[in-house]
Protein backbone atom coordinates (compact mmCIF):
# COMPACT_ATOMS: atom_id res chain seq x y z
CA UNK A 1 0.00 0.00 0.00
CA UNK A 2 1.17 3.50 -0.86
CA UNK A 3 -0.48 5.90 1.61
CA UNK A 4 -0.13 9.37 0.18
CA UNK A 5 -1.24 12.73 1.53
CA UNK A 6 -2.26 15.24 -1.14
CA UNK A 7 -2.58 18.85 -0.09
CA UNK A 8 -2.94 21.53 0.82
CA UNK A 9 -4.62 22.18 -2.53
CA UNK A 10 -3.98 25.41 -4.36
CA UNK A 11 -6.80 27.29 -6.09
CA UNK A 12 -9.25 26.06 -3.44
CA UNK A 13 -10.98 28.41 -0.99
CA UNK A 14 -9.67 27.31 2.41
CA UNK A 15 -7.63 24.33 3.55
CA UNK A 16 -8.08 20.81 2.18
CA UNK A 17 -6.10 17.61 2.58
CA UNK A 18 -6.82 14.27 0.94
CA UNK A 19 -5.26 11.00 2.12
CA UNK A 20 -5.04 8.33 -0.57
CA UNK A 21 -4.37 4.60 -0.54
CA UNK A 22 -2.76 4.00 -3.93
CA UNK A 23 -2.12 0.49 -5.25
CA UNK A 24 -1.30 -0.63 -8.78
CA UNK A 25 -1.47 2.96 -10.07
CA UNK A 26 -5.02 3.48 -8.83
CA UNK A 27 -6.72 5.09 -5.85
CA UNK A 28 -8.13 2.25 -3.75
CA UNK A 29 -9.33 4.29 -0.77
CA UNK A 30 -9.59 7.93 0.25
CA UNK A 31 -10.05 10.06 3.36
CA UNK A 32 -11.04 13.70 2.87
CA UNK A 33 -9.79 15.95 5.64
CA UNK A 34 -11.10 19.41 6.53
CA UNK A 35 -8.25 20.63 8.75
CA UNK A 36 -9.69 24.03 9.73
CA UNK A 37 -12.24 24.57 12.53
CA UNK A 38 -14.21 27.83 12.33
CA UNK A 39 -16.66 27.99 15.25
CA UNK A 40 -19.35 30.30 13.86
CA UNK A 41 -22.16 28.16 15.25
CA UNK A 42 -20.69 28.59 18.72
CA UNK A 43 -20.23 32.35 18.24
CA UNK A 44 -23.95 32.79 17.59
CA UNK A 45 -25.22 31.08 20.74
CA UNK A 46 -26.75 33.60 23.11
CA UNK A 47 -26.76 36.41 20.57
CA UNK A 48 -29.78 38.46 19.53
CA UNK A 49 -31.39 36.89 16.42
CA UNK A 50 -30.62 39.86 14.16
CA UNK A 51 -26.93 39.56 15.02
CA UNK A 52 -26.81 36.54 12.74
CA UNK A 53 -27.04 38.89 9.77
CA UNK A 54 -23.74 40.49 10.79
CA UNK A 55 -21.94 37.24 11.61
CA UNK A 56 -22.86 34.71 8.93
CA UNK A 57 -21.73 36.72 5.85
CA UNK A 58 -18.24 36.54 7.33
CA UNK A 59 -18.20 32.76 7.17
CA UNK A 60 -16.79 33.15 3.66
CA UNK A 61 -15.46 35.84 1.36
CA UNK A 62 -16.83 34.30 -1.83
CA UNK A 63 -20.14 32.78 -0.65
CA UNK A 64 -21.13 35.58 1.73
CA UNK A 65 -24.36 36.49 -0.06
CA UNK A 66 -25.53 32.87 -0.01
CA UNK A 67 -24.93 32.73 3.74
CA UNK A 68 -26.82 36.01 4.19
CA UNK A 69 -29.80 34.81 2.13
CA UNK A 70 -30.05 31.53 4.06
CA UNK A 71 -29.91 33.38 7.38
CA UNK A 72 -32.41 35.99 6.23
CA UNK A 73 -34.87 33.30 5.13
CA UNK A 74 -34.51 31.52 8.46
CA UNK A 75 -35.23 34.74 10.39
CA UNK A 76 -38.07 35.69 8.01
CA UNK A 77 -39.68 32.29 8.53
CA UNK A 78 -39.41 32.76 12.30
CA UNK A 79 -41.35 36.03 11.95
CA UNK A 80 -43.77 34.85 9.27
CA UNK A 81 -42.67 37.69 6.99
CA UNK A 82 -43.84 38.13 3.42
CA UNK A 83 -41.17 39.85 1.32
CA UNK A 84 -42.27 42.54 -1.19
CA UNK A 85 -41.83 41.71 -4.88
CA UNK A 86 -38.97 44.17 -5.36
CA UNK A 87 -37.17 42.71 -2.34
CA UNK A 88 -37.60 39.17 -3.64
CA UNK A 89 -36.35 40.12 -7.11
CA UNK A 90 -33.41 42.15 -5.78
CA UNK A 91 -32.37 39.25 -3.54
CA UNK A 92 -32.53 36.89 -6.53
CA UNK A 93 -30.34 39.25 -8.56
CA UNK A 94 -27.77 39.61 -5.78
CA UNK A 95 -27.59 35.87 -5.13
CA UNK A 96 -27.44 35.09 -8.85
CA UNK A 97 -24.68 37.68 -9.26
CA UNK A 98 -22.56 35.90 -6.67
CA UNK A 99 -23.38 32.39 -7.90
CA UNK A 100 -22.59 33.15 -11.55
CA UNK A 101 -19.40 34.99 -10.64
CA UNK A 102 -18.40 31.86 -8.71
CA UNK A 103 -19.16 29.62 -11.71
CA UNK A 104 -17.09 31.85 -13.97
CA UNK A 105 -14.19 31.99 -11.51
CA UNK A 106 -14.25 28.24 -11.03
CA UNK A 107 -14.11 27.40 -14.71
CA UNK A 108 -11.47 29.88 -15.78
CA UNK A 109 -9.25 30.29 -12.72
CA UNK A 110 -9.66 27.07 -10.71
CA UNK A 111 -10.56 24.20 -13.05
CA UNK A 112 -9.14 24.79 -16.53
CA UNK A 113 -5.57 25.70 -15.41
CA UNK A 114 -5.05 22.05 -14.39
CA UNK A 115 -4.91 21.14 -18.08
CA UNK A 116 -1.86 23.37 -18.42
CA UNK A 117 0.07 21.15 -15.99
CA UNK A 118 3.34 19.57 -17.08
CA UNK A 119 1.76 16.10 -17.01
CA UNK A 120 0.02 16.99 -20.26
CA UNK A 121 3.03 18.46 -22.10
CA UNK A 122 3.20 15.56 -24.57
CA UNK A 123 -0.36 16.11 -25.81
CA UNK A 124 -0.75 17.86 -29.16
CA UNK A 125 -3.40 20.20 -27.72
CA UNK A 126 -1.18 21.34 -24.84
CA UNK A 127 0.40 24.47 -26.38
CA UNK A 128 -3.00 25.94 -27.24
CA UNK A 129 -4.49 25.14 -23.82
CA UNK A 130 -1.44 26.42 -21.95
CA UNK A 131 -1.56 29.70 -23.86
CA UNK A 132 -5.25 30.07 -23.05
CA UNK A 133 -5.55 28.78 -19.47
CA UNK A 134 -2.18 28.76 -17.69
CA UNK A 135 -2.77 30.09 -14.20
CA UNK A 136 -2.48 33.90 -14.06
CA UNK A 137 -0.61 34.04 -17.40
CA UNK A 138 -3.15 32.65 -19.86
CA UNK A 139 -5.02 34.87 -22.29
CA UNK A 140 -8.33 33.86 -20.70
CA UNK A 141 -7.38 35.64 -17.48
CA UNK A 142 -7.06 38.95 -19.32
CA UNK A 143 -10.62 38.59 -20.59
CA UNK A 144 -12.46 37.01 -17.69
CA UNK A 145 -11.27 39.23 -14.84
CA UNK A 146 -12.57 42.49 -16.36
CA UNK A 147 -15.83 40.76 -17.35
CA UNK A 148 -16.26 39.42 -13.82
CA UNK A 149 -15.43 42.78 -12.23
CA UNK A 150 -17.95 44.58 -14.41
CA UNK A 151 -20.61 41.98 -13.66
CA UNK A 152 -20.06 42.34 -9.91
CA UNK A 153 -21.06 46.03 -10.14
CA UNK A 154 -24.55 44.64 -9.57
CA UNK A 155 -23.47 44.17 -5.95
CA UNK A 156 -22.71 47.85 -5.57
CA UNK A 157 -26.09 48.82 -6.99
CA UNK A 158 -28.27 46.40 -5.01
CA UNK A 159 -26.19 45.26 -2.03
CA UNK A 160 -23.98 48.21 -1.20
CA UNK A 161 -20.81 46.15 -1.14
CA UNK A 162 -19.43 42.63 -1.56
CA UNK A 163 -18.51 40.56 0.32
CA UNK A 164 -20.29 40.81 3.67
CA UNK A 165 -23.20 42.99 2.59
CA UNK A 166 -25.74 43.99 5.23
CA UNK A 167 -28.37 45.00 2.67
CA UNK A 168 -29.98 41.54 2.67
CA UNK A 169 -32.32 41.32 5.65
CA UNK A 170 -35.21 39.03 6.70
CA UNK A 171 -37.78 41.43 5.21
CA UNK A 172 -36.08 41.72 1.82
CA UNK A 173 -33.39 44.09 0.57
CA UNK A 174 -32.76 47.49 2.15
CA UNK A 175 -31.42 49.17 -1.02
CA UNK A 176 -34.21 50.79 -3.00
CA UNK A 177 -34.56 50.54 -6.77
CA UNK A 178 -34.71 53.68 -8.93
CA UNK A 179 -35.31 53.97 -12.67
CA UNK A 180 -31.64 54.66 -13.34
CA UNK A 181 -30.71 51.61 -11.27
CA UNK A 182 -32.86 49.47 -13.55
CA UNK A 183 -31.24 50.94 -16.65
CA UNK A 184 -27.73 50.29 -15.32
CA UNK A 185 -28.62 46.72 -14.37
CA UNK A 186 -29.85 46.11 -17.92
CA UNK A 187 -26.54 47.32 -19.32
CA UNK A 188 -24.40 45.24 -16.95
CA UNK A 189 -26.26 42.01 -17.60
CA UNK A 190 -26.29 42.69 -21.35
CA UNK A 191 -22.50 43.04 -21.34
CA UNK A 192 -22.09 39.90 -19.27
CA UNK A 193 -24.32 38.03 -21.70
CA UNK A 194 -22.22 39.29 -24.59
CA UNK A 195 -19.06 37.95 -22.91
CA UNK A 196 -20.68 34.54 -22.41
CA UNK A 197 -21.91 34.37 -25.99
CA UNK A 198 -18.72 35.60 -27.64
CA UNK A 199 -16.03 34.06 -25.43
CA UNK A 200 -17.34 31.19 -23.33
CA UNK A 201 -19.94 29.58 -25.60
CA UNK A 202 -19.44 31.01 -29.07
CA UNK A 203 -23.22 30.89 -29.51
CA UNK A 204 -26.41 32.46 -28.22
CA UNK A 205 -27.49 31.49 -24.72
CA UNK A 206 -30.82 30.25 -26.07
CA UNK A 207 -28.96 27.77 -28.27
CA UNK A 208 -27.05 26.41 -25.27
CA UNK A 209 -30.06 25.89 -23.03
CA UNK A 210 -31.97 24.29 -25.94
CA UNK A 211 -29.47 21.40 -26.10
CA UNK A 212 -31.59 18.48 -24.92
CA UNK A 213 -29.36 15.40 -25.01
CA UNK A 214 -25.80 14.13 -25.18
CA UNK A 215 -26.26 13.66 -28.94
CA UNK A 216 -27.39 17.27 -29.35
CA UNK A 217 -24.40 18.48 -27.34
CA UNK A 218 -21.97 16.46 -29.44
CA UNK A 219 -23.57 17.69 -32.65
CA UNK A 220 -23.26 21.29 -31.44
CA UNK A 221 -19.64 20.66 -30.41
CA UNK A 222 -18.71 19.44 -33.89
CA UNK A 223 -20.30 22.36 -35.72
CA UNK A 224 -17.21 24.51 -35.21
CA UNK A 225 -13.51 24.23 -34.41
CA UNK A 226 -12.66 23.10 -30.89
CA UNK A 227 -10.72 26.35 -30.45
CA UNK A 228 -13.69 28.53 -31.43
CA UNK A 229 -14.93 28.92 -27.81
CA UNK A 230 -13.89 27.99 -24.31
CA UNK A 231 -16.83 25.63 -23.85
CA UNK A 232 -15.78 23.74 -26.97
CA UNK A 233 -12.20 23.68 -25.66
CA UNK A 234 -13.43 21.97 -22.52
CA UNK A 235 -15.61 19.52 -24.43
CA UNK A 236 -12.65 18.66 -26.69
CA UNK A 237 -10.44 17.87 -23.70
CA UNK A 238 -13.23 15.92 -22.03
CA UNK A 239 -13.68 13.78 -25.14
CA UNK A 240 -9.96 13.04 -25.45
CA UNK A 241 -9.35 12.45 -21.73
CA UNK A 242 -12.65 10.62 -21.08
CA UNK A 243 -13.62 12.90 -18.21
CA UNK A 244 -17.08 11.28 -18.18
CA UNK A 245 -15.35 8.20 -16.69
CA UNK A 246 -13.68 10.13 -13.89
CA UNK A 247 -15.02 11.03 -10.45
CA UNK A 248 -18.34 9.19 -10.20
CA UNK A 249 -19.86 8.99 -6.71
CA UNK A 250 -23.16 7.29 -5.81
CA UNK A 251 -25.48 9.24 -8.16
CA UNK A 252 -27.80 10.39 -5.35
CA UNK A 253 -28.49 14.09 -5.92
CA UNK A 254 -30.23 16.70 -3.76
CA UNK A 255 -31.33 20.30 -4.23
CA UNK A 256 -33.23 22.65 -1.91
CA UNK A 257 -34.31 24.76 -4.89
CA UNK A 258 -33.36 28.40 -5.37
CA UNK A 259 -34.45 31.83 -6.65
CA UNK A 260 -37.91 32.58 -5.28
CA UNK A 261 -40.64 33.32 -7.80
CA UNK A 262 -44.37 33.93 -7.28
CA UNK A 263 -45.25 30.32 -8.14
CA UNK A 264 -42.32 28.57 -6.48
CA UNK A 265 -38.61 28.59 -7.24
CA UNK A 266 -36.78 28.93 -10.55
CA UNK A 267 -34.97 25.65 -9.81
CA UNK A 268 -37.15 23.30 -7.81
CA UNK A 269 -36.28 21.21 -4.77
CA UNK A 270 -36.11 17.44 -4.64
CA UNK A 271 -33.85 14.42 -4.76
CA UNK A 272 -32.87 12.35 -7.78
CA UNK A 273 -32.10 8.64 -7.59
CA UNK A 274 -32.94 7.38 -11.10
CA UNK A 275 -36.19 9.30 -10.67
CA UNK A 276 -37.40 12.51 -9.06
CA UNK A 277 -38.57 12.26 -5.46
CA UNK A 278 -39.81 14.91 -3.02
CA UNK A 279 -37.35 16.23 -0.46
CA UNK A 280 -38.20 15.67 3.20
CA UNK A 281 -35.78 17.84 5.15
CA UNK A 282 -36.80 16.26 8.46
CA UNK A 283 -34.72 13.27 7.32
CA UNK A 284 -31.48 15.29 7.40
CA UNK A 285 -29.17 14.22 10.21
CA UNK A 286 -25.53 14.88 11.01
CA UNK A 287 -23.25 12.00 11.96
CA UNK A 288 -20.25 12.91 14.14
CA UNK A 289 -18.59 9.50 14.32
CA UNK A 290 -15.51 10.50 12.29
CA UNK A 291 -15.35 14.20 13.13
CA UNK A 292 -13.26 15.91 15.78
CA UNK A 293 -16.42 16.66 17.72
CA UNK A 294 -17.88 15.51 21.00
CA UNK A 295 -19.81 12.55 19.65
CA UNK A 296 -23.55 12.34 20.08
CA UNK A 297 -25.06 8.96 20.80
CA UNK A 298 -26.76 8.99 17.43
CA UNK A 299 -26.96 11.28 14.37
CA UNK A 300 -29.07 14.37 15.06
CA UNK A 301 -31.26 16.64 13.01
CA UNK A 302 -29.74 20.16 12.81
CA UNK A 303 -32.42 21.59 15.10
CA UNK A 304 -30.98 19.32 17.81
CA UNK A 305 -27.41 19.43 16.51
CA UNK A 306 -24.28 20.10 18.51
CA UNK A 307 -20.97 21.59 17.46
CA UNK A 308 -18.67 20.87 20.38
CA UNK A 309 -15.06 20.43 19.20
CA UNK A 310 -13.07 17.61 20.74
CA UNK A 311 -9.81 15.89 19.84
CA UNK A 312 -10.70 12.84 21.93
CA UNK A 313 -12.59 11.00 19.19
CA UNK A 314 -10.18 8.18 18.24
CA UNK A 315 -12.04 7.49 14.97
CA UNK A 316 -11.97 11.10 13.77
CA UNK A 317 -9.92 12.43 10.87
CA UNK A 318 -11.75 15.64 9.90
CA UNK A 319 -13.46 18.65 11.45
CA UNK A 320 -16.28 18.13 8.97
CA UNK A 321 -19.44 16.39 10.11
CA UNK A 322 -21.17 13.80 7.92
CA UNK A 323 -24.64 15.02 6.91
CA UNK A 324 -26.94 12.35 5.52
CA UNK A 325 -30.49 12.30 4.13
CA UNK A 326 -32.33 9.31 5.57
CA UNK A 327 -28.91 7.74 6.09
CA UNK A 328 -27.79 8.30 2.48
CA UNK A 329 -24.89 10.28 1.07
CA UNK A 330 -26.09 13.09 -1.18
CA UNK A 331 -24.18 14.96 -3.87
CA UNK A 332 -25.08 18.63 -4.19
CA UNK A 333 -24.14 21.35 -6.66
CA UNK A 334 -25.05 22.59 -10.12
CA UNK A 335 -25.31 19.04 -11.49
CA UNK A 336 -27.70 18.08 -8.70
CA UNK A 337 -29.76 21.25 -9.24
CA UNK A 338 -30.18 20.66 -12.95
CA UNK A 339 -30.91 16.94 -12.77
CA UNK A 340 -33.49 17.62 -10.03
CA UNK A 341 -35.01 20.53 -11.95
CA UNK A 342 -35.21 18.37 -15.04
CA UNK A 343 -33.02 19.89 -17.73
CA UNK A 344 -33.21 17.25 -20.48
CA UNK A 345 -29.52 17.34 -21.47
CA UNK A 346 -28.38 16.94 -17.87
CA UNK A 347 -30.89 14.15 -17.25
CA UNK A 348 -29.57 12.35 -20.35
CA UNK A 349 -25.91 12.81 -19.40
CA UNK A 350 -26.55 11.52 -15.87
CA UNK A 351 -28.55 8.56 -17.19
CA UNK A 352 -25.58 7.60 -19.38
CA UNK A 353 -22.60 8.23 -17.12
CA UNK A 354 -23.82 9.49 -13.74
CA UNK A 355 -22.17 12.23 -11.76
CA UNK A 356 -18.62 12.79 -12.98
CA UNK A 357 -16.05 15.47 -13.76
CA UNK A 358 -17.43 16.23 -17.22
CA UNK A 359 -21.08 16.44 -16.20
CA UNK A 360 -20.42 18.64 -13.17
CA UNK A 361 -18.62 21.21 -15.31
CA UNK A 362 -21.24 21.11 -18.08
CA UNK A 363 -24.04 21.70 -15.54
CA UNK A 364 -22.16 24.65 -14.06
CA UNK A 365 -21.70 26.28 -17.46
CA UNK A 366 -25.31 25.55 -18.40
CA UNK A 367 -26.40 27.47 -15.30
CA UNK A 368 -24.46 30.50 -16.51
CA UNK A 369 -26.75 30.55 -19.55
CA UNK A 370 -29.97 29.70 -17.70
CA UNK A 371 -29.56 32.19 -14.86
CA UNK A 372 -28.27 35.05 -17.01
CA UNK A 373 -31.49 34.87 -19.02
CA UNK A 374 -33.48 34.76 -15.77
CA UNK A 375 -31.61 37.85 -14.53
CA UNK A 376 -32.61 39.78 -17.65
CA UNK A 377 -36.24 38.89 -16.97
CA UNK A 378 -36.02 39.79 -13.26
CA UNK A 379 -34.65 43.26 -14.03
CA UNK A 380 -37.68 43.97 -16.21
CA UNK A 381 -39.97 42.89 -13.34
CA UNK A 382 -38.50 45.47 -10.93
CA UNK A 383 -40.79 48.44 -10.29
CA UNK A 384 -38.82 51.59 -9.41
CA UNK A 385 -40.01 53.30 -6.25
CA UNK A 386 -41.88 50.28 -4.89
CA UNK A 387 -40.88 48.93 -1.44
CA UNK A 388 -38.06 46.39 -1.23
CA UNK A 389 -38.28 45.62 2.46
CA UNK A 390 -40.79 45.03 5.24
CA UNK A 391 -40.43 44.90 9.02
CA UNK A 392 -41.61 42.22 11.41
CA UNK A 393 -41.57 41.23 15.07
CA UNK A 394 -39.19 38.53 16.21
CA UNK A 395 -40.81 35.97 18.54
CA UNK A 396 -39.12 35.06 21.81
CA UNK A 397 -39.25 31.37 20.97
CA UNK A 398 -39.16 29.72 17.57
CA UNK A 399 -37.48 27.15 15.39
CA UNK A 400 -37.09 27.88 11.72
CA UNK A 401 -34.83 27.13 8.79
CA UNK A 402 -33.55 28.86 5.67
CA UNK A 403 -32.66 26.54 2.81
CA UNK A 404 -31.28 27.78 -0.49
CA UNK A 405 -28.75 26.85 -3.16
CA UNK A 406 -25.33 28.48 -3.18
CA UNK A 407 -23.13 28.09 -6.26
CA UNK A 408 -21.72 24.86 -4.85
CA UNK A 409 -25.01 23.34 -3.74
CA UNK A 410 -27.48 23.03 -0.88
CA UNK A 411 -27.01 25.44 2.03
CA UNK A 412 -29.14 25.23 5.16
CA UNK A 413 -29.34 27.38 8.31
CA UNK A 414 -31.36 25.98 11.24
CA UNK A 415 -32.28 28.41 14.03
CA UNK A 416 -33.74 27.91 17.50
CA UNK A 417 -34.74 30.86 19.66
CA UNK A 418 -35.42 30.82 23.38
CA UNK A 419 -36.18 33.85 25.56
CA UNK A 420 -35.44 36.14 22.63
CA UNK A 421 -31.91 34.79 22.11
CA UNK A 422 -30.28 32.25 19.83
CA UNK A 423 -30.33 28.92 21.64
CA UNK A 424 -28.89 26.92 18.75
CA UNK A 425 -27.72 27.75 15.24
CA UNK A 426 -26.59 24.99 12.90
CA UNK A 427 -25.26 25.34 9.36
CA UNK A 428 -24.74 22.65 6.72
CA UNK A 429 -22.89 24.03 3.71
CA UNK A 430 -22.61 22.42 0.27
CA UNK A 431 -19.02 21.28 0.79
CA UNK A 432 -20.08 19.74 4.12
CA UNK A 433 -22.29 17.41 2.07
CA UNK A 434 -19.78 16.71 -0.69
CA UNK A 435 -16.61 16.49 1.41
CA UNK A 436 -18.01 14.71 4.45
CA UNK A 437 -16.03 11.94 6.15
CA UNK A 438 -17.34 8.45 6.73
CA UNK A 439 -20.41 7.93 8.89
CA UNK A 440 -20.94 5.37 11.66
CA UNK A 441 -21.65 2.63 9.11
CA UNK A 442 -18.34 3.34 7.37
CA UNK A 443 -19.98 4.81 4.26
CA UNK A 444 -17.68 7.28 2.54
CA UNK A 445 -18.73 10.83 1.66
CA UNK A 446 -19.37 11.88 -1.94
CA UNK A 447 -15.82 13.00 -2.78
CA UNK A 448 -14.31 9.99 -1.04
CA UNK A 449 -16.46 7.75 -3.23
CA UNK A 450 -15.66 9.76 -6.36
CA UNK A 451 -11.91 9.34 -5.84
CA UNK A 452 -12.01 5.54 -5.78
CA UNK A 453 -10.55 4.16 -8.99
CA UNK A 454 -8.83 7.38 -10.07
CA UNK A 455 -5.57 6.71 -11.94
CA UNK A 456 -2.36 7.72 -10.17
CA UNK A 457 1.00 7.43 -11.86
CA UNK A 458 4.05 6.43 -9.82
CA UNK A 459 5.77 9.66 -10.86
CA UNK A 460 2.85 11.87 -9.83
CA UNK A 461 3.25 13.38 -6.38
CA UNK A 462 -0.14 15.05 -6.80
CA UNK A 463 -2.09 12.93 -9.31
CA UNK A 464 -3.71 15.18 -11.90
CA UNK A 465 -6.83 12.97 -11.96
CA UNK A 466 -7.32 13.68 -8.26
CA UNK A 467 -6.99 17.40 -8.96
CA UNK A 468 -9.69 17.20 -11.64
CA UNK A 469 -12.08 15.27 -9.39
CA UNK A 470 -11.63 17.53 -6.37
CA UNK A 471 -12.08 20.69 -8.43
CA UNK A 472 -15.11 19.33 -10.26
CA UNK A 473 -16.97 19.77 -6.94
CA UNK A 474 -15.69 23.36 -6.64
CA UNK A 475 -14.99 23.08 -2.89
CA UNK A 476 -15.31 26.00 -0.51
CA UNK A 477 -13.55 24.70 2.58
CA UNK A 478 -14.04 27.80 4.75
CA UNK A 479 -17.80 27.18 4.55
CA UNK A 480 -17.45 23.51 5.43
CA UNK A 481 -16.85 23.53 9.20
CA UNK A 482 -18.49 25.94 11.62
Amino acid sequence: MNRRIVGPFNRVEGDLEVQLDIREHQVRDAWVVSPLYRGFEQMLRGKAPDDAMAYVPRICGICSVAQSVAAAQSLANAQGLSVPANGRIATNLILANENLADHLTHFYLFFMPDFAREQYQAQNWFPSIETRFKALKGSATEQVLPARAQFLHIMGLLAGKWPHTLAIQPGGNTVGVEARTKTTLRMIIHEFRRFLEQVLFGDRLEAIIALDSKAALEKWQDQASWESSDFRRFLHLSRLLHLERLGRANDCFMSYGVYDEPQGRLFRSGIWQDMLKPLDTTLIHEDLSHAWMRDAKAPRHPFEGQTLPSLDNKDAYSWCKAPRLDGQVMEVGALARQVVDGHPMIRDLVARSGGNVQNRVIARLLELALVTLAMQRWVEELVPGQPCHTQGNMPDESRSAGMIEAARGSLGHWLRLEKGRILNYQIIAPTTWNFSPRDASGTRGALEQALIGAPAGTDEENPVSVQHIVRSFDPCMVCTVH
